[in-house]
């Protein structure tokens, strides 16, 4: 992946900085477009391009997306299960400047709970779902190459550097931070993620 020019939306989260880390470790060119510059550490805001700004800003969302290759979307609340839009409408900014600037290729992270029947989701987590579902929705009505990853409960264990995944359904119960932040980048570069549901866990124990 060495030169592609990629940017990562929420990039000074617990999973965005790995996935940071990771596109530089991979040879890419990063923009890490974060709300509050101070969360990410030196070793990582000197080797990329940052850019502060708010998701729902249409205009620094452009302007974070021109001249890219690729986007990576890690857009979360943290530990705050309410409801919100912040997912899906920061995701429709990003897509609908994608089309402006002509850069095809996205990789979006939501949840796992993506695959599961609705009446089995555990009830607090329903409002974070059905933005969730909105961000989905967004991505697969898009003309992007889009791939959205759906990752299980996401653990800060160190990363395997291999993983479980499949496509179209949840295969275990846990990844490590440290590998989905690793495959949301690295999925760029692999057509058979186009337009896939995407899950990943930790690899069993042999």
């Amino acid at each position: 992946m060495d030169g592609l020019k990629v940017v990562i939306f929420g990039a000074s989260g617990n999973t965005g900085l790995c996935c940071t880390e990771a596109a530089i470790n991979l040879g890419c060119e990063v923009t890490a477009f974060v709300r509050d510059p101070e969360k990410l550490p030196e070793s990582i805001a000197s080797q990329v391009t940052v850019k502060v700004g708010d998701v729902l800003d249409a205009s620094a969302v452009d302007e974070a997306v021109s001249g890219q290759d690729g986007v990576v979307i890690l857009l979360g609340t943290r530990n705050n299960l309410s409801a919100t839009t912040l997912m899906s409408e920061g995701t429709k900014n990003i897509l609908a400047a994608m089309d402006e600037h002509g850069v095809k290729r996205v990789s979006g992270c939501l949840s796992a709970f993506n695959f599961w029947e609705r009446s089995k989701v555990p009830e607090r987590f329903l409002p974070i779902l059905e933005d969730h579902e909105r961000m989905l929705t967004a991505l697969k009505a898009s003309n992007q190459e889009w791939i959205a990853v759906l990752p299980p409960h996401i653990t800060d264990e160190p990363g395997q550097g291999d993983y479980v995944k499949e496509h179209g359904s949840g295969p275990g119960r846990t990844i490590s931070k440290y590998d989905l932040g690793h495959f949301m980048v690295s999925c760029l570069s692999d057509d058979a993620n186009l337009h896939q549901l995407c899950g990943l866990c930790d690899k069993p124990d042999s």
